[in-house]
């Protein structure tokens, strides 16, 4: 194999990988010995017709395919590799010569990590957060705790309310003809919830169970489904059940029940000091972000498009995974909130870009500042990590390769880098 690498625009570079003739023929005979049984020849049983002859019948052409799929991966890699280029991206892989005889060729062009121009770092100045925690934030505290601990109680003796939890069943009509994914039965709504369209839920304050009542929504102009973008359409709606959040009173008995407290006071107490705990972690958070932004804005880098892409990508997986973890699926979501995947992608974007831009400062800062990872750096998270994943820290060090320690040394570097800073900068 050869290599040849171009520099492009934009941290952009360009692989011409070159793979001997012998290899080539090599795949290509793997690709005859995988498909030959798929192949028939008149005058040979199945699977048992020559390479040649399947060849002068369909062509040389006709293994290329397989061929080329076996050799990309392993010479990609080892291109990679050898370049010695820091690749941020997936390859964009084009064929420039495939022939039986022949060397293989391709390129793979690449996005390269750009290099960061830090501005200033040290001694950035900041807003100095209040972490004094109110009366009325340890009231509202303590009723969204009794709203954790309410009980569902039905009711029967009025109609529907702003915030009632409602039974229905539905179905969707436009111009007249109901449409695919618009039915639905027993459904629970929560009224004020807006996980449905428009003022579809407005529209059931003051239905009685087992009315039956027309409502009128238009679908948003970025709906999910093509053929309902921005259509008016009517849905026939029965109301079944009804049912509110009853919330427990506040005194001894309900502190005793949710705490280990025997008083309401007490109770209280407590509270307000984790509130202010959580106020205090909350602008230590928002105080490294207002630091790293800053930093961010006096520094330069060129971040090429497909790093970008790669970064969405990664997130909206992590998204899709915590949909399920929650039961629900991507294609779900998009229903419920009208949004798609186009919409999703240019909603991610801009954290995307951010969450790069960070990582790229940070890792400069570390490596202009010389930060020094140690063994027992390396050790403490895996410690950490074995406890979070209730393992022995030996059999985690197992499963771990030189590519996840060397990534693990650069996170805490990272978080070395966050810790200068924020020591560094000025509160005002």
């Amino acid at each position: 194999m050869s290599l040849q690498v171009e520099n492009l625009e934009k941290n952009m570079a360009k692989l011409t990988i070159t793979v001997d003739a012998a290899e080539v023929e090599k795949a290509l005979q793997n690709a005859y010995l995988k498909t030959r049984g798929k192949v028939n020849i008149p005058g040979f049983r199945k699977g048992k017709a020559p390479r040649q002859i399947i060849e002068k019948m369909y062509g040389a052409g006709i293994f290329y395919e397989d061929a080329v799929n076996e050799m990309i991966p392993d010479a990609y890699e080892a291109a990679a590799k050898e370049s010695g280029l820091d690749i941020v991206s997936q390859p964009q892989i084009d064929v420039v010569q495939i022939e039986k005889g022949k060397e293989f060729i391709f390129t793979a062009e690449v996005a390269v990590k750009p290099e960061v121009e830090l501005g200033k770092y040290k001694g950035i100045e900041v807003d100095k957060k209040d972490i004094t925690v109110t009366d009325d934030e340890v009231a509202a505290e303590l009723d969204r705790i009794r709203e954790q601990n309410s009980r569902i109680v039905p009711v029967e003796d009025r109609a529907v309310a702003d915030g009632d939890i409602t039974t229905i069943d539905f179905e969707g009509f436009v111009d007249g003809e109901a449409f695919e994914g618009g039915k639905g039965t027993d459904y629970p709504l929560t009224i004020g919830s807006h996980s449905f369209i428009d003022t579809f839920e407005e529209q059931l304050i003051g239905v009685k169970i087992g009315e039956e009542v027309t409502v009128d929504v238009t679908f948003p102009e970025e709906y999910h489904a093509e053929e309902l973008k921005g259509k008016p359409a009517q849905f026939k709606v029965t109301v079944k059940e009804i049912k509110v959040k009853e919330l427990p009173e506040l005194d001894d008995d309900f502190a005793q029940d949710v705490s280990e407290f025997d008083t309401l006071a007490e109770y209280k107490e407590d509270t307000k000091k984790k509130l202010e705990e959580k106020k205090a972690n909350e602008a230590k958070g928002e105080k490294e972000d207002a630091i790293i932004e800053k930093i961010i804005e006096d520094s330069k880098m060129d971040i090429p498009e497909p790093m970008i892409d790669t970064q969405v990508r990664q997130m909206a997986e992590d998204f899709a995974r915590r949909l399920q973890q929650q039961g629900l699926s991507v294609e779900q979501y998009f229903q419920f909130t009208g949004l798609n995947a186009e919409t999703l992608v240019e909603q991610m974007k801009p954290q995307a870009v951010k969450r790069i831009q960070s990582r790229l400062v940070l890792e400069a800062i570390a490596k202009a500042e010389a930060i020094e990872v140690t063994e027992d750096d390396v050790n403490k998270e895996i410690d950490n990590m074995a406890a979070q994943y209730q393992m022995e820290a030996d059999k985690l060090k197992e499963f771990m390769g030189d590519a996840e320690k060397e990534q693990m040394k650069m996170d805490i570097a990272v978080t070395k880098a966050v810790e200068l800073v924020v020591n560094e900068a000025v509160e005002k």
